[in-house]
C-alpha cells in the first residue's frame, strides 16, 4: 500500500468519524429540553399544573416541579431566581406583584375551591351565628379573603385576638381539619379536598360557598415571571400549550384527573368520593379576567390582606396573549 494512499484514508477516516461526532451532538442538543421550574400546591384544583411534568416532554420541555405551603410561600423563590411560573390563588399573586416580584398572570386553572365548614355541634345556622365563636383559616390563602368578605357582608368584626365578633385562628391548610376535629375551633374556611374530607369523615358539615359576594368565585391563578415572558418567547408559548393540553385533558377525561390526583399527587390519601366532591366545587379551567384580578385587588386592599402599600393595577400586569394563542392552536373555546 502507498504512503499516500494511507494519508489519505486516514484523512477520510477522521473526516467521516468528526461527521459522525458532529451528528450525534447535534442530535443531542436537539434532544436537550428547556427547563421550566414551577411551583405548585397539593390541592386537587392544582392537579393539571402537576400533570404537566407528564406530558411537557413532547412540547420538548422539562418542568420541574416543587411544591410550597401557600401560593404567598412561592413570591421569595420567584424573586431569588429559582422559579419560573408558579400556580397560586389570585391573592397571593396580587400580593407578590405589590411587593415588586416581577411577574405577570398568565392564565387561570381552577374556580372556586373553598367551603365554610362547621362542627356538626357548634350550634351554627349562618355566618352571622359566627359571633363568639373561633373561626379557622389560613393566612394569605383564597379562603381568608372570602372569609373576611362573608363577615364584613354579615357586619360582624373580626381579630385574631379576643375582643372582637369572631376570633381568627390562623393556621396551616394540613392543620385546619385536625384543629375542626379536635373542637379547637368551631368554624373554618378550608381549601378541596381538605375540606371534603372534613364533610366526608363526619366531623364537618358546610354552612356555605363562599361565593355570593360581589368578588364572586376565585380563580386561581398561573403566574410567569417577566423574564421568561420577555426573553423566552418560545419557551413560554410551549408551556402554554403543554398547560392547554393538561387542563384540557383533565377537564374531557375526569378519569385521568381522578387517577393522577389520588395516586400521584395524593399517594392514595384521599378517596375517590373526596376528588370527586372536591372538583365539583373547583372545576378545572384556563380562563382569567382583568375585571376579576382588579376586584380581588380592591377586597385585598379593603380588608388588609397582603398589607400593599401600592395595589397593582391589574390591567398592568394580566397578560393574556400566550394563552389565547395557545387556545387557537389547539382549538379549545
Amino acid at each position: 500500500m502507498q504512503p499516500g494512499y494511507r494519508r489519505n484514508s486516514k484523512l477520510l477516516l477522521s473526516f467521516f468519524f468528526l461527521l459522525i461526532l458532529s451528528i450525534l451532538n447535534f442530535d443531542a442538543k436537539a434532544q436537550k429540553k428547556d427547563v421550566v421550574r414551577v411551583g405548585n400546591l397539593k390541592f386537587a384544583h392544582y392537579g393539571a399544573i402537576s400533570y404537566m411534568t407528564e406530558i411537557c416532554g413532547r412540547y420538548n420541555l422539562k418542568v420541574q416541579e416543587r411544591v410550597f405551603a401557600k401560593g404567598i410561600d412561592i413570591m421569595p423563590a420567584i424573586i431569588a431566581g429559582e422559579i419560573d411560573v408558579a400556580a397560586s390563588a389570585a391573592d397571593a399573586a396580587i400580593a407578590g406583584r405589590a411587593g415588586g416580584v416581577p411577574i405577570y398572570a398568565v392564565a387561570g386553572f381552577a374556580e372556586g375551591g373553598a367551603r365554610i365548614v362547621i362542627r356538626p355541634d357548634a350550634n351554627i345556622k349562618s355566618v352571622k351565628d359566627f359571633k363568639g365563636k373561633k373561626v379557622g383559616v389560613a393566612r394569605g390563602g383564597a379562603q381568608e379573603l372570602l372569609l373576611l368578605a362573608e363577615l364584613s357582608k354579615n357586619n360582624l368584626t373580626w381579630s385574631d385576638q379576643p375582643g372582637k365578633d369572631v376570633q381568627i385562628v390562623y393556621m396551616a391548610f394540613a392543620d385546619l381539619n385536625q384543629a375542626l376535629q379536635a373542637k379547637n375551633i368551631d368554624a373554618m374556611a378550608q381549601s378541596e379536598p381538605q375540606s371534603s374530607q372534613a364533610i366526608n369523615k363526619g366531623f364537618g358539615v358546610e354552612l356555605l360557598k363562599p361565593y355570593d359576594t360581589p368578588m364572586g368565585e376565585p380563580i386561581r391563578t398561573l403566574v410567569m415571571t417577566e423574564k421568561m415572558y420577555n426573553t423566552q418567547k418560545n419557551v413560554a408559548e410551549r408551556f402554554m400549550r403543554c398547560f392547554v393540553e393538561a387542563t384540557k385533558t383533565f377537564i374531557e377525561k375526569p378519569e385521568v384527573a381522578q387517577k393522577f390526583v389520588i395516586q400521584k399527587m395524593f399517594k392514595n390519601q384521599i378517596t375517590e368520593q373526596d376528588f370527586k366532591d372536591a372538583i365539583g366545587n373547583s372545576p378545572y379551567t384556563y380562563d382569567l379576567t382583568v375585571e376579576h384580578i382588579q376586584i380581588t385587588t380592591d377586597f385585598m386592599q379593603k380588608f388588609g390582606v397582603g398589607r400593599m402599600q401600592k395595589p397593582p393595577k391589574a390591567v398592568d400586569w394580566v397578560k393574556l396573549d400566550l394563552l389565547a394563542e395557545a387556545k387557537k392552536t389547539l382549538d379549545v373555546k
